[in-house]
């Protein structure tokens, strides 16, 4: 298939844009509970399923949590705490980033983080990520996609809960050169009927130089494979060791079978997605002997065949 080389962005070491295999994101974000084994086993359900990475959420606490929710007590699986308190709870810090960071590079997948702070863009430039992901509630923060466009990385942007005017902004002040979008639907779980799965298209059009994604927040997995049929090169969900866990994400989560079914799928749908070119395929010459009537167009089908080119008539 013909590739357009100004809509490839690079993650690592993979190309990702029309005409390559999509590249698949199991969106661990907080569903690890500020827990190592967690992330671990989330982790190896991401690459037992076949997924190019895993990306986590990273947050300053202060920074990000409305002051006067600070001290908002709330029941959770480890007492009554402060919202402040609970915040610190599920964040991992250096050392546990650490050893994801040397966990997954034994396992041989990527992970990165949508950071929702300057300074925790400056905690995740301590490791060598593929890319940096702007979550759709930040795309609005000019002084977070500054600084990410500073650090030089893929960005990927996701669009949810925004106007186009705000997307072009976005765009604007982080550059073309080097982001994926990632048209997306802001409620958890999304409803399908907001979905609007064509917007994947208007993006298309609207920023032609750029690879355009999916970031899916829907209970159920055949809208996703519908995002790809449709030409979405990047594809992200949340995934979890199970739907009913504590935390606000799990339940529009996918479960690690789920997960494998998944990526099979959508490996099975880029495959079926051809070229667009129509041809006779070599299978096709037997049911066409048997079945046709005329047998010049089957005497030009297998020439055309033989000879490796499109027949006159077909």
């Amino acid at each position: 298939m013909t590739t357009t080389p100004h809509r490839m962005r690079t993650i690592g070491e993979r190309l990702v844009g029309t005409g390559r295999p999509v590249y698949i994101t199991g969106e661990i974000g907080i569903n690890h509970n500020g827990d190592l084994e967690n992330a671990y086993r989330l982790i190896d359900a991401a690459v037992a399923a076949g997924c190019d990475a895993v990306k986590f959420q990273k947050r300053t606490p202060e920074i990000c949590t409305p002051r006067d929710q600070w001290d908002i007590e709330r029941d959770t699986p480890w007492g009554r705490m402060t919202y402040i308190d609970y915040r610190h709870r599920v964040e991992f810090g250096e050392d546990e980033y650490r050893a994801i960071d040397e966990y997954c590079r034994e396992r041989d997948i990527h992970w990165f983080a949508s950071p929702w702070d300057v300074p925790s863009v400056e905690f995740l430039e301590k490791f060598d990520l593929p890319a940096h992901k702007v979550a759709s509630a930040c795309l609005t923060d000019d002084e977070l996609l500054r600084a990410l466009r500073a650090t030089g990385r893929t960005i990927i942007l996701s669009t949810g809960m925004s106007t186009p005017r705000q997307i072009r902004h976005a765009v604007e002040v982080l550059g073309s050169d080097n982001i994926l979008l990632c048209h997306a639907t802001s409620t958890y779980p999304a409803k399908h009927e907001e979905l609007n799965l064509r917007m994947i298209h208007t993006l298309q059009a609207e920023y032609p130089n750029v690879p355009i994604g999916y970031s899916g927040h829907e209970v159920g997995l055949q809208t996703t494979l519908a995002a790809v049929a449709l030409g979405a090169v990047f594809v992200e969900r949340h995934i979890t060791l199970d739907r009913a866990m504590w935390g606000s994400d799990q339940a529009a989560s996918v479960e690690t079978s789920g997960l494998q079914r998944l990526v099979r799928d959508i490996r099975i749908v880029e495959q079926s997605l051809g070229d667009g070119v129509k041809r006779v395929y070599e299978g096709e010459l037997g049911p066409m002997k048997k079945l046709r009537r005329v047998a010049g167009v089957v005497a030009e089908a297998e020439e055309a065949s033989a000879a490796g080119r499109e027949p006159v008539s077909a």
